[in-house]
Order: structure tokens, then sequence, then C-alpha cells
């Protein structure tokens, strides 16, 4: 109807299920629709722990401080089909991960400090310190735009309680967002929990055996009832929205049937945590790209991997565990197998940009309108180095980014110099953030 559109924000209800639908046509008001609408710039920091082996990360074939073309060694080799959608950075440090007179402790220094950008204070009671991170200070501002300020996402489960490193609290290696100085946000691992929050409505029980059930059958009659008052291009993406969805949903439901059986008499919901890492994280990143295409959030987390993490990696073969990997000392056969598992996290993160890429999103791609960061708070792990950290920032943010290239910056660069960045291209300008000391250039031109 002339003059007449579908609210941005409709859900299709039904008994204990929300379902959000991504941006449609019919959302634009007809009389501005030959106008262009400009999507949301939505923001997602992806972590991974202990290091990286450097030599086979940097780009090679650099002229001047600004490298095009790009030729990618063996752990970033993944990355070589997005080269025109990412930005490469050298030089970034962490220096408030470094000890600065509190001794031993980089790995749980790493953690709080990546997204802070804040020395932590070093204790493992309760007293803990560091700052708000960069995705809460945009979550506050974001707040009331969508229907979750923020996703906390995480593959591995941390340590509850006590000191994980050299008396820094667990706390400290089990979360990268912190809401407050002193309150951490727990990522949350399981996939089933993270699809009931972003689709289940305020009624639903997770103890219920609704679980049987699927999403889909609780909304279909609101489903239908759309999809008969749309134009033909909003019922392709309709459906294929649907399908997404109810993919995923499958996909969960498996990995509970194979989970190990609950305890006589336990009233919990089945385990939706996969055994294997690959599909652990592709799950996480599908939910991602759901929030992020239904404008449930614009702000998220993924905190791929604790730091000191003692997960081994039987789908590459690696049965030691990640951590003691990285304390190689020069050892060429742990070397080589730290690699392995740096190139299997990486190409988790290639897989998540396809997705991203692949995703209609108003006028372009969920990636196009999407910055997504890819990094740890080492550089060489088995020196605890806190320079020169692997860092990538992905999408184009709604054209304030211009990727396809590798950048240098000075050594010592503050890493929150980016974040900074970051937060003014998600409309939250802030004076200074964590130990930032400028403007960081060469993020939209030469």
């Amino acid at each position: 109807m002339p003059g007449k559109s579908l609210p941005r924000r409709t859900i299709l209800r039904g008994l204990g299920a929300g379902l959000a639908l991504p941006f449609l046509d019919s959302m634009i008001p007809a009389l501005s629709r030959a106008a262009t609408t400009a999507a949301p710039t939505r923001a997602a920091f992806l972590y991974v722990p202990n290091g990286i082996i450097m030599n086979e990360w940097t780009p090679t074939r650099e002229v001047g401080s600004v490298a095009l073309p790009m030729e990618f060694p063996r752990i970033s080799k993944a990355l070589q089909p997005f080269r025109d959608d990412i930005l490469m950075f050298s030089g970034l440090t962490h220096n408030q991960g470094r000890a600065l007179g509190d001794g031993p402790g980089d790995h749980g220094r790493a953690g709080a400090n990546y997204l802070t950008g804040v020395h932590p204070k070093k204790t493992n009671g309760r007293d803990l310190q560091t700052g708000v991170s960069v995705d809460q200070i945009a979550a506050r501002r974001l707040d009331g735009k969508t229907r979750f300020a923020s996703l906390e996402l995480g593959c591995e489960e941390g340590v509850q309680g006590g000191s994980c490193d050299n008396g820094y609290s667990c706390a400290y290696s089990n979360s990268i967002s912190w809401r407050t100085p002193s309150s951490p946000n727990p990522a949350e691992i399981r996939p089933r929990a993270v699809f009931e929050r972003l689709f289940g409505g305020q009624d639903s029980d997770p103890r219920e055996a609704r679980y049987q059930k699927s999403v889909l059958d609780m909304v279909r009659g609101e489903a239908q009832l759309l999809a008969s008052s749309l134009g033909g291009s909003d019922k392709r993406k309709l459906d294929e929205y649907l399908y997404s969805v109810r993919e995923l949903e499958k996909r969960i439901t498996a990995t509970e049937k194979t989970a190990t059986p609950r305890p006589k008499g336990v009233e919990a919901p089945p385990s939706s945590i996969p055994t294997d890492m690959t599909e652990h994280a592709r799950l996480m990143f599908e939910l991602l790209a759901l929030a992020f295409q239904t404008d449930s959030t614009r702000v998220a987390t993924v905190l791929i991997g604790l730091e000191q993490s003692p997960r081994a990696y039987p789908e590459i073969g690696i049965p030691e565990a990640h951590h003691g990997l990285t304390h190689h000392q020069g050892d060429k056969e742990k070397i080589e197998k730290v690699t392995k598992i740096n190139m299997f996290h990486v190409q988790q993160f290639a897989w998540l940009l396809n997705k991203l890429k692949s995703t209609p999103d108003g006028d372009g791609s969920l990636l196009d309108h999407t910055m997504v960061t890819y990094g740890s708070g080492f550089s060489d792990g088995n020196a605890h180095d806190h320079g020169n950290l692997p860092i990538v920032l992905a999408g184009r943010a709604n054209g304030q980014l211009k990727p396809g290239r590798h950048v240098r910056y000075p050594a010592e660069t503050p890493m929150t110099n980016l974040f900074t960045a970051m937060l003014d291209r998600m409309g939250v300008p802030v004076e200074s953030f964590g130990d930032s000391n400028g403007k960081l250039g060469y993020l939209t031109d030469l």
C-alpha cells in the first residue's frame, strides 16, 4: 500500500518463539524506496590465544608502509580469497599487557587487556580491576537500537574461580568483554543457548521437551501470513532466511543427539557443544551472522580460545595442548604444530568472512556493512611478546574503510588507536580509549 512499510524490527511470534526478520525491501518506506537506505554498521571482535608464528603470518611483497598486492604465507593463506576485503596491520602493540612491574602473568594480562587497553590489577580474588572493553562502550551507546546490546560468544569453557596465571584471576583469561572495570561478560559457548536467546520467546524454558519441535513450526502461521503480503524478491529472501535458520537448528539438534547422555534425574537441556572444534566454531559464527542479519545486535565478541588453552586439536592430528606447544624454545616439531593450529584458526575465520560476504544485507552484503577484527594478545607466544600483534580488520563498515592492503605502522603504535577508529565508524566517537594516543591513518586512503 502507498506510504506503508513493514517495521524493521518485525518479529514473527509463536508459543515460546520469536523470530526476528532480516532486512527486506518491504521495510523501506514506499515513498522513499528509490532512495538508498543505509544499513547499520556492525562490529565483531574475534580473539585467538597464545600468539601466532609470525614469519608464517605476515604478508610479503611490501613497498613502503603500505603493501599492495599482498602475498600470504602459510598461516594467513586462507585469507587470500578475501584480500580485497581485509586490512592487515603490523606494528600495533598492547603495552599495557606487559608486566610494568607486576612480574609474570602475561597470559592473564593479554586476555584482560586485549579489548580494554588497560593494565589489569594482579589479583585472584574478587577485587578485579581492568577497563571497560571497546565492545561495551559501543553497546552502551547503541543500547535500545537492537534487541540485545551485545553478544559474547566463545568456543572453549574456562576454569571458574581461582588463579590461572601467576596470581591473575581466571576471570581475566575467561573473558575479553568487560561491562565495567570489575565485571566481565563471560562468553556463552553453547550454541543452543545462543539460538534460544535469539529465537526463543520470553516464556521459553530450556528444560521443556519443546526442543523436539522446530522454532519454525511455532511461527509458521505468522510466516505464511507475512509471505502472502510480500513481493517476489522479499518472498525469496524470507524463504532463504527461514531455510538457513532451520538448517542451523537441525545441526544443533544433531549435536545434542550425539552428546554424552545426561545423568539420570538431572533436569538440564542436552549439551549442544560439539566435540569437533570446526563444527563448534562454525555454529557460533552462523549464530553471529544471523544476529547481525536480523539486526538483533550490532556488537559481538568471539573468544575462539582461552589464554593458556589446554585444548588439543585431534581434528588436525595434534593431540598435545595448544599452550604447551607455544613454549617451543625453538623446537621445530613444536613450531610446526603451532603453525598448523594457527592455520586451523584462520581457516575458521575465513569461513566466517565467506558467510558474511555471501549474506545479502540492504544494498550490499553483511561484510560490506561490518567491521571484524581477528587477532591475539601476543605476537610470539614463546616470548610472551605483546608488540607487533597479528591483527586483521575485515569488512568495509558501510564504505568507511578501504581494504585490500597491509599497513605497517611505527613500532609501539597502540592497538587502542584502532579501536578508537572503529568506535568512530560506528557513530560512537570518543576522545580517547585505554592507552590510545592519536588517530590511526591509512584506513581509508594512502
